[in-house]
């Protein structure tokens, strides 16, 4: 009888990211941002066929796609090997090689904001001229010509929305990740969506439902998001609609059916709805998904998702106003069903202050199981570990590691008061709500404390290296992927355009200088005795590669045992297939080589 051997890495890894994706006004043709062909680029599929084919080859990440409504052109923006200095490009409408369209200075930005309804004209932001708070202006791409509209001040500004006739604009300036104001400019007048923009609260996915009438999304004097209207004709705000417990997190306007879409989060899962506003009637639908990522409306009515489970990669789906679904997608992992894969238990435990915290774990099957845990600490650190696949997680349950993937104070989905806890305290209360639950992992027998791993990335990584300085009698051997090292360094080499809202999320390296060395990873780096992997992107703008040469060196001076991975052609992550392959194979066998 033919016997094969367990599946290989590259079998989980060979799934496919799907970033994004644009449907075309007449619904004949699905573009996506994928890595199909081993790098990020443009696919098409012309519906109803869903064979992808090659629309626009840029090996670049794509931050956004947007089809012409006259079918003339499609806009995308690309980087350069993960710097996130994104610019516009155009594509002919049947694919093709990208034009730059706006573009400028490498170090500068570019930010698809809106499209005129006609296609004529092109909204964007750009850093060029003010990095930090950021300009919008608009493009006539017919003439070529380029006109300010909005100079950002105070701290970084977004032009959110547009109206129909185009005379009046919506902007978004944020002071934080839980401090987003917006307001209204129209010829000279300019007021605020909220009564009161001195408040903390957050506001986005603006759009016009009529001329005068703005929808969007707030916790304005609420725990959880909740979708509010601005009248501009009274000035007046108004609460339109929420779902007790659960935060909106996306939403979408289709003016012909007089309908809104929206997305929440509820913890680790996302749920849809259709909202009739003239019956005020909320519909909860069935998603074939537990995450939903980006969710589009055509004016006929489809409901496009592209969204994912803890067992399913990322796929792109359609229904009729958003029941009865079609996969239009169909990215797997080779050779495996979804039944092979492992699908997380929700968990929860008390943390040092009786805190609940909401965790994943997923147990390795027993035909598996090799003994050991990996604690796994999410990046953000305002974001959170939800139902979503991991080629990672999933790659490495397959070899018998059982992971666990605590919601730490700081996540979001649990409510705006939890988000904020992280600010002004990376590593206190998260760091001993890890503790925490790692101690659970304990008593409840799941790790032995011999048998612990720790692996994290960005917010993750640098909890990582906390962590291991501060506890490292926990664990076996921990890898950094891409973490803040040193909060002093850190916060001084962030992008221009995060540097305004350090100050809140973070702090002030001169007013806290006590808290960010008592918080900082390299000041416990005498405690680092476990073998370690510090891996890391060379062009990665948002913790440079200075901060794990910093860690790196010092341990090696302490004579550590530390191994360095770099890769030069990657940002903030992974954009090249052979890339992601190479360092998960360099973590397995690293994590192999330190069992026992």
């Amino acid at each position: 009888m033919i016997t094969f051997p367990k599946p290989t890495v590259e079998q989980f890894f060979r799934t496919y990211v799907i970033t994004g994706f644009d449907v075309c006004p007449n619904e004949e043709r699905l573009i996506l941002s994928c890595n199909l062909d081993g790098s990020m680029n443009l696919w098409a599929m012309d519906l109803p066929d869903t064979y992808p084919y090659l629309f626009a080859h840029q090996d670049e990440s794509c931050s956004f796609i947007k089809c012409d409504p006259k079918g003339r052109y499609v806009l995308a923006g690309f980087d350069r090997d993960g710097d996130e200095n994104h610019q516009i490009y155009a594509i002919p409408y049947n694919g093709g090689l990208a034009k730059p369209l706006v573009t400028g200075d490498p170090e500068n930005k570019y930010f698809f904001s809106d499209l005129s309804n006609d296609g004529e004209r092109i909204y964007y932001m750009t850093s060029e001229e003010n990095p930090s708070f950021m300009n919008a202006r608009v493009r006539n791409l017919e003439n070529g010509a380029d006109t300010l509209l909005n100079i950002g001040e105070v701290s970084p500004t977004e032009l959110a929305a547009v109206s129909d006739d185009e005379s009046t604009f919506v902007y978004l300036r944020a002071f934080a990740n839980t401090y987003v104001t917006g307001f209204v400019k129209k010829g000279e007048e300019m007021f605020d969506l909220t009564p009161d923009s001195k408040k903390v609260h957050v506001i986005f996915d603006p759009v016009f439902v009529a001329p005068n009438t703005i929808y969007f999304i707030t916790n304005f004097d609420s725990e959880y998001n909740y979708v509010a209207k601005f009248d501009m004709n009274n000035r007046e705000f108004s609460k339109v609609l929420s779902v007790e417990h659960e935060s909106v997190k996306q939403l979408k306007f289709t003016k012909e059916k007089n309908t809104l879409y929206l997305v929440t989060e509820n913890g680790v899962t996302d749920i849809l709805y259709r909202y009739e506003m003239e019956t005020e009637k909320l519909v909860k639908l069935s998603a074939p998904v537990d995450v939903i990522d980006q969710l589009k409306v055509s004016k006929s009515g489809n409901v496009y998702i592209l969204g994912t489970n803890a067992t399913t990669p990322h796929n792109i789906f359609c229904s009729k106003f958003g029941e009865n679904w079609k996969q239009l997608t169909n990215n797997r992992v080779l050779g495996l069903s979804s039944e092979d894969m492992v699908e997380p238990e929700v968990v929860s435990y008390q943390s040092f202050d009786d805190m609940k915290i909401e965790s994943l774990l997923f147990r390795a099957k027993p035909e598996n199981d090799n003994g050991y845990t990996i604690f796994w600490p999410h990046g953000g650190p305002q974001a959170a570990e939800k139902k979503s696949f991991r080629s990672m997680f999933q790659c490495f349950l397959n070899r018998g590691y059982t992971i666990f993937a605590p919601n730490f104070r700081g996540s979001t989905g649990y409510g705006s008061s939890f988000v904020k806890m992280v600010e002004h305290d990376w590593g206190e209360g998260p760091r001993l709500d890890c503790a925490a639950g790692i101690e659970w992992l304990f008593n409840h027998n799941i790790s032995q404390r011999d048998k612990l791993f720790l692996v994290g990335g960005s917010y993750g990584g640098y909890m990582t290296l906390l962590l291991h300085g501060r506890h490292s009698e926990y664990f076996k051997a921990c890898v950094d992927i891409f973490g803040p090292s040193d909060l002093f360094t850190f916060v001084k080499s962030v992008p221009p355009h995060w540097k305004p809202i350090m100050d809140r999320w973070l702090g002030d390296p001169e007013r806290d200088k006590e808290r960010f060395k008592k918080d900082s990873p390299v000041t416990y780096l005498r405690s680092m005795t476990k073998p370690m992997l510090v891996i890391q992107g060379a062009e990665d703008p948002r913790v440079v590669k200075e901060e794990s040469d910093n860690i790196v060196a010092k341990l090696q001076e302490e004579g550590r045992d530390v191994e360095y991975l770099v890769l030069e052609n990657e940002g903030h992550g992974f954009s090249k297939k052979e890339n992601e392959i190479s360092v998960y194979k360099h973590m397995l066998n690293f994590l192999e080589k330190h069992q026992g």
